[in-house]
């Protein structure tokens, strides 16, 4: 019983904890229209961008299903159906370009970065599918972008990575309907003969819907891992993943996941009910000193 009081007690702790970070955490989320941020009152995206930003943004479509018999090549060269990348297991698509000369290297940068900590294995329990939206792109730069990155990989991880972690190229009409359909726009500047773009990630099911989106160049390994989660269905993660995601909710606004407070609190409160009840029984059921009734 003691066991038990000490365990409702650090769980409170841990509880109340997640409480005031989320109290003290600053609302996040994309403070530019180039994450697609729109006004309430048109619905139309913001203005008062250059015009080789106008219409670049990543728009949101939930739910919505990828082509999945669009035709790439993979690094490797060979044609490939985008779905038979998909089918048994959740995925992270990202769209970058691998000549990019910042930009691009950053999200994948992010992304490697959150794959080394993330508890699942790239491969086995989630794929990673990063398409070219250039399309004078080959796949002998894609080649040698991909061994960068799964070189940076923990060798233990690079086996299963080198199989899960697909770099494909593809021609204008198969890139512009996947980029359209996962609502990825993007614009060719001719005054820096570069392509304007927006970053961030997606996470999919494994049938190929959109299901999470993530901003920036950085990619908290919280929130992919409840990503994955939750857009695998449930099939993957531990008994722990499934307590964070009753304390943490994804908000599409922010492209992040959150912690509700008075939820956190009402469980707190639940638990701390607990602990006293376990302890009031502990010591009723205690000896008294010298055995004196």
């Amino acid at each position: 019983m003691k066991s038990i009081c000490i365990y409702l007690c650090n769980l409170w702790l841990v509880l109340l904890l997640a409480a005031l970070s989320a109290l003290a955490q600053k609302p996040p989320g994309p403070s530019s229209p180039l994450y697609g941020a729109r006004t309430a009152e048109t619905g139309s995206p913001s203005t008062g961008l250059p015009a080789a930003l106008r219409d670049v943004r990543i728009e949101q479509k939930l739910d919505q299903q990828l082509p999945l018999d669009l035709v790439f090549r993979d690094e490797n060269g060979q044609a490939v159906k985008l779905g038979q990348y998909f089918g048994q297991k959740p995925v992270v698509l990202a769209f970058v370009y691998y000549d990019c000369p910042m930009l691009c290297t950053q999200v994948l940068n992010g992304m490697v970065t959150s794959f080394r900590v993330l508890p699942f294995q790239l491969g086995k329990e989630y794929e990673v599918v990063t398409v070219s939206f250039d399309p004078r792109e080959t796949s002998a730069l894609a080649t040698r972008k991909k061994k960068v990155y799964v070189d940076y990989l923990p060798e233990k991880m690079r086996p299963e990575a080198a199989s899960g972690w697909h770099f494909l190229t593809g021609d204008q009409e198969n890139i512009a309907k996947l980029t359209d359909a996962a609502g990825f726009r993007y614009n060719w500047d001719d005054a820096t003969k570069q392509f304007a773009h927006a970053s961030g990630i997606m996470v999919t099911t494994p049938q190929g819907k959109l299901s999470r989106y993530f901003y920036g160049v950085e990619y908290a390994a919280r929130d992919l891992r409840l990503g994955l989660i939750e857009s695998s269905a449930n099939k993957i993660g531990s008994p722990v993943d499934q307590l964070l995601l009753y304390c943490y909710h994804y908000d599409p606004a922010s492209g992040t996941y959150g912690a509700p407070v008075m939820k956190i609190m009402r469980i707190a409160g639940v638990i701390t009910v607990l602990a006293i009840v376990a302890m009031l029984f502990t010591l009723k059921r205690r000896k008294p000193i010298g055995g004196v009734a």
